[in-house]
């Protein structure tokens, strides 16, 4: 979520909220498969969810060479996927927090860079996990501070334990404790409903077609951010919609 809408901060008592919900078993095992803690998710086959393509640029020597060095100090796959996304949430800067104009997309870029919105962390994250063989997919919010003004936030859904688990790598600040779990979530946000936020159950395979266009088309990333950015997600997108090229 870009700086326009300061959600999460102390300038609105009312965004005060969770960033987490508790589950009891019960939920939890609800949470298997295709249902993700309340939040009916629409997914392929994880074994869809390991390719590379020129976003999420897997197979870029600088993302695997990352990869593989997080995978060495932190064998099976959950210890590895929980350092990969801290690696994207604290070591890689929100664009907005840092005040960096510069425009990333690619992971090899985000990683390089060490700077970049909530979807480009994601999918720095996305193509460290998919490196070393773990699936992981791009999920989306739509977002507001107003209930009139909105914007797509970028989410990754990795494939753990026989589910789909949602993480926010954005990056976290004062009113913002997004963490890395598999037994209850832990995003920057939990949406409100009553204000028009709402969830997206795809996990899509490549990022959202017209993200990856405003992105291409920027020069200034918080100029873009001001207004350009989309506020809901593309109509059919996915892998086949996307404007990226598997690989």
């Amino acid at each position: 979520m870009c700086s326009t809408l300061f959600r999460g901060t102390d300038t609105h008592p009312a965004r005060r909220v969770p960033s987490h919900t508790a589950l009891s078993p019960t939920d939890r095992a609800r949470c298997r498969g295709p249902t993700l803690c309340g939040v009916n998710l629409s997914a392929h086959a994880p074994a869809a969810y390991l390719a590379a393509d020129d976003v999420i640029d897997a197979d870029h020597p600088a993302v695997r060479d990352a990869a593989a060095t997080l995978r060495a100090a932190h064998p099976g796959d959950v210890p590895f996927a929980r350092a990969a996304f801290e690696l994207a949430r604290d070591e890689i800067r929100h664009s907005c927090d840092a005040a960096d104009p510069r425009v990333t997309l690619r992971a090899s870029d985000v990683l390089r860079d060490g700077v970049g919105l909530c979807f480009a962390k994601s999918h720095l994250l996305a193509a460290m996990l998919r490196a070393e063989g773990v699936p992981a997919g791009l999920c989306y919010q739509r977002l507001t501070d107003d209930g009139e003004t909105f914007v797509l936030h970028g989410l990754v859904a990795v494939h753990l334990q026989d589910g789909w688990h949602r993480l926010d790598p954005r990056g976290n600040k004062p009113g913002v404790d997004a963490q890395f779990s598999l037994t209850s979530e832990r995003l920057a946000w939990p949406v409100r409903v009553d204000l028009g936020e709402r969830d997206y159950p795809q996990v899509l395979v490549a990022p959202d077609r017209d993200v990856v266009r405003a992105l291409r088309g920027a020069t200034n990333v918080l100029e873009l951010c001001r207004g350009g950015l989309p506020s809901d997600l593309s109509t059919g997108s996915g892998a086949d919609a996307a404007d990226v090229t598997s690989r």
